[in-house]
């Protein structure tokens, strides 16, 4: 076994670099930074589903995208918004007798699951985030690592490169990491278990649901501006899934900071979220 062919240091390099800026981020935790900075990401990530599915109107897509991400900061429950961008676009379309059901694609796909990867840090607690960052990343490494170490059993024919023996090592590296992680933020061993199941399996489908566009687009990678992952989109595609997974699962089971919320406070008036905004910029 050739280490060289297992390794591959330029992705190494780039992800020690990704975890860098990550954990100093984490260590900031600064809500305006994290928003921005989740931000950015989406819009990258948007851009390149607009690219590699040559959506025409791309215009209409960033526009809904940039105002839904910005009234994002003001909610709770950000990906709810996607919604009601999502009612204007097919009122619009409806209204110009011109249905591009095509263009609707990036609000579901990439903003909605990226709104849901926003309002852990914002609705629950960058603990939340940290703990979806260590299950997917364990998941997507080890996964990478065993498929190209010891894989030989094809796990789907949209992505002959991924294997069961990958799938498998990926999803046990990413329950073990999740239910540390779960234990020490004070989640519970039960809860821990059951939660990083579905999310590393969730980032498992979210990374195949991606290959799949890109197979269907004919493209190797969503984007090049990351050495030896491709695209933001080749990087972030387990945490769209294992996002929405993970918010629908602290919902349902009220852990966290939601089940703490006073829903019998008064809501805060227009100039208070505009005073609280400008606080966060100084």
């Amino acid at each position: 076994m050739d280490i060289k062919n297992i390794i591959n240091h330029e992705r190494l390099v780039t992800g020690l670099a990704l975890a860098a800026a990550a954990i100093f981020i984490v260590w900031l935790d600064w809500a305006f930074i994290t928003w921005l900075v989740i931000g950015a990401i989406a819009a990258i990530a948007i851009y390149e589903t607009v690219k590699m599915l040559k959506i025409e109107d791309n215009i209409t897509v960033y526009i809904y995208s940039l105002f839904a991400w910005v009234l994002a900061y003001f909610c709770s429950s950000p990906q709810i918004l996607v919604f009601g961008f999502l009612v204007l676009a097919l009122s619009s379309m409806a209204f110009k007798n011109s249905m591009d059901y095509k263009s609707l694609f990036p609000l579901m796909y990439p903003l909605a699951p990226m709104l849901f990867i926003l309002s852990l840090p914002q609705d629950f607690g960058m603990k939340y985030l940290v703990w979806l960052a260590f299950i997917v990343c364990a998941t997507d490494t080890a996964a990478f690592y065993a498929g190209r170490a010891i894989g030989c059993t094809p796990f789907s024919p949209v992505s002959p490169k991924k294997t069961w023996e990958g799938v498998y090592s990926g999803l046990v590296t990413g329950v073990i990491f999740g239910v540390i992680v779960g234990i020490i933020i004070d989640v519970g061993f039960a809860a821990s278990l059951f939660v990083s199941i579905l999310v590393s399996t969730a980032s498992i489908f979210g990374d195949l649901f991606e290959s799949y566009l890109k197979r269907g687009a004919g493209v190797k990678d969503s984007g090049s501006i990351l050495p030896g992952h491709g695209g933001i989109l080749d990087r972030v595609d387990g945490y769209l899934f294992g996002a929405v997974v993970m918010v629908i699962l602290l919902n349902l089971f009220n852990i966290g900071a939601s089940a703490s919320i006073d829903i019998s406070a008064e809501p805060a008036s227009t100039i208070e979220l505009i005073e609280d905004f400008l606080k966060t910029l100084k």
